[in-house]
């Protein structure tokens, strides 16, 4: 009788059990606990972006040869959306138009004043697979059009391939996760008088959530770049390695700043020699 006892104590145990351990195992297709809208393989339904981006980089001087520093400070405005595909599948689509101040020094600008106009604007399509709670992956490509003309953009048509993955810190906390990205930017028509794109972008992002819903990431911007195009001005090698890293606050359920500062360390190929960039991210 006893032993009889035991045996459906146990049974009912398992059977309660056995559907919490399941789907704890589970991932969401969209997870949006602690979501600050900056996380690529976890994109909310909606995200408006309101950015400031300031940088210096080296620049074409008022002598042929020399060199000089030019700041570019951008205001840029972003949108994203996301779309259930089906179960654990997510099509993320993003669109940036960059809002320009520049002070370049060239024949018809030859005291560096500053100049104000549109850059480059771009388009972006992602597939996410979320495999697990703890891994995702992902790829997609982002395309620029060379809408800035020849003061505030490229002058080339570009498309950046894109293929990551994500891997969930749980034992830390929800917010907390390994993210590692790789792009390719290359260009394939416009003016063929401007300089060939290609090169390589890395970002082993590592965000690590804080109390009171701050948060840190190390190399949220895939700044780690391998120039295989065209040289640009300054350019003595091929690798640009900097120290890059983000501090922000969730403000509230919907509404996320941040703050990103990035200096180099290796600027063989320079594409920045300060920046810093500042975030106000609204989800819905």
């Amino acid at each position: 009788m006893v032993g009889r006892t035991l045996f459906g104590a146990c049974l009912l145990v398992a059977v309660i059990v056995r559907p919490t351990i399941a789907s704890s195992q589970e991932a969401p297709s969209r997870d949006q606990s602690a979501n600050t809208g900056n996380d690529f393989f976890r994109p909310p339904s909606n995200l408006f972006q309101m950015m400031t981006y300031y940088k210096t980089a080296p620049g074409s001087g008022s002598t042929k040869g020399s060199i000089t520093n030019v700041t570019t400070e951008t205001f840029n405005l972003r949108y994203d959306h996301a779309l259930d595909l089906a179960p654990m599948w997510i099509l993320a689509l993003r669109s940036d138009l960059p809002l320009l101040a520049k002070n370049p020094i060239s024949s018809s600008n030859p005291d560096g004043d500053y100049l104000y106009g549109a850059g480059d604007a771009d388009v972006q399509a992602a597939v996410i697979h979320n495999l697990s709670q703890r891994w995702a992956v992902g790829f997609g490509a982002r395309l620029i059009a060379p809408t800035g003309g020849d003061t505030f953009g490229s002058g080339k048509w570009q498309i950046m391939p894109i293929v990551g993955a994500r891997y969930a810190l749980w034992e830390i906390n929800s917010s907390s996760y390994i993210e590692p990205i790789v792009r390719y930017d290359v260009s394939f028509a416009g003016d063929p008088t401007k300089r060939n794109i290609s090169n390589l972008q890395f970002a082993p992002t590592f965000n690590l959530g804080l109390p009171d819903r701050w948060f840190i990431t190390f190399y949220p911007s895939a700044d780690i770049r391998i120039n295989f195009g065209d040289p640009i001005t300054g350019q003595t090698g091929r690798l640009f390695l900097p120290f890059d890293a983000r501090i922000g606050r969730k403000l509230s359920d919907n509404v996320a700043l941040s703050f990103e500062l990035g200096v180099p360390i290796i600027r063989d190929y320079p594409v920045y020699n300060i920046k810093t960039q500042v975030r106000l991210n609204v989800t819905y």
